[in-house]
């Protein structure tokens, strides 16, 4: 028997995360480079960037890019294939969240909530499944949330883009996984990141998510580590089409 170690070493294989300039994105290019992947992040914020590339070394390059932004997807995708060639890996972890109450949405937050969570992560797996193919071995991993099956206050688009992600991600298994690509997503409870500020700010507010959670605890980014190299990896070369929740128990009670 091979060593089961070796199920999740990434050696060899190129990753591209989206959102990498903080919190889970940046956690997610930390592992995967550790596990020995080459990876290149992307973010709209080159300092950040800069700042992570330097930390991990010379397996690590970066790409200042809004993902969103349609038109240029191509020079993205050229730009991301670059530095280690076509990306093995994907993980979308962009995301934003206007907390725009039902009433109160406008047309540019729901555009631009869609835009970035669910088109982004769609169309730039597109871009690279092509190269995937001919490799036969593929990963996609999109970030799903606690609203891909639950309501929050303000949580009107963001939740319908996480639930999107939700079918997206079964979508994408559907149509890809017969050659060698598995899709499939994280769920992340609440972890401490830019998108989730105003909930930590709240001390009471955090206090009472962490009891909800069957661990009794809010998450920390590495909690994260594990799920996405199983994810990523030999080890889950049989999962595809699932949503991983990754957030203490929080969705089992």
């Amino acid at each position: 028997m091979a060593d089961p170690r070796s199920l999740f070493d990434l050696t060899g294989k190129g990753a591209c995360i989206t959102g990498a300039s903080s919190g889970l994105g940046r956690q997610a290019a930390i592992a995967l480079s550790a596990a020995g992947a080459r990876v290149v992040t992307v973010a709209r914020r080159e300092d950040a960037l800069q700042s992570l590339t330097s930390e991990i070394g010379e397996d690590a390059a970066y790409v200042v890019a809004d993902v969103a932004d349609r038109d240029n997807l191509d020079a993205l995708a050229s730009a991301i294939a670059t530095p280690f060639g076509s990306p093995d890996i994907l993980i979308h972890a962009a995301g934003v969240n206007t907390r725009q109450p039902a009433d109160d949405v406008t047309p540019e937050g729901w555009d631009q909530t869609l835009a970035l969570n669910l088109s982004a992560p769609f169309f730039l797996s597109q871009a690279f499944v092509p190269a995937m193919k001919k490799k036969g071995w593929g990963r996609i991993v999109n970030f799903a949330s606690l609203q891909t099956t639950r309501a929050f206050p303000g949580g009107i688009a963001y939740g319908a883009s996480k639930a999107g992600i939700g079918q997206l991600t079964r979508a994408m298994a559907e149509a890809w996984s017969p050659h060698g690509i598995t899709a499939n997503a994280i769920g992340p409870g609440f972890f401490p990141t830019e998108l989730t500020q105003a909930v930590f700010d709240d001390e009471d507010r955090a206090d009472r998510n962490a009891a909800q959670t069957c661990i009794g605890r809010n998450g920390r980014l590495e909690d994260m580590d594990g799920p996405l190299l199983f994810l990523c990896s030999d080890a889950s070369s049989y999962v595809t089409g699932q949503v991983l929740m990754v957030d203490g128990g929080f969705t089992a009670k």
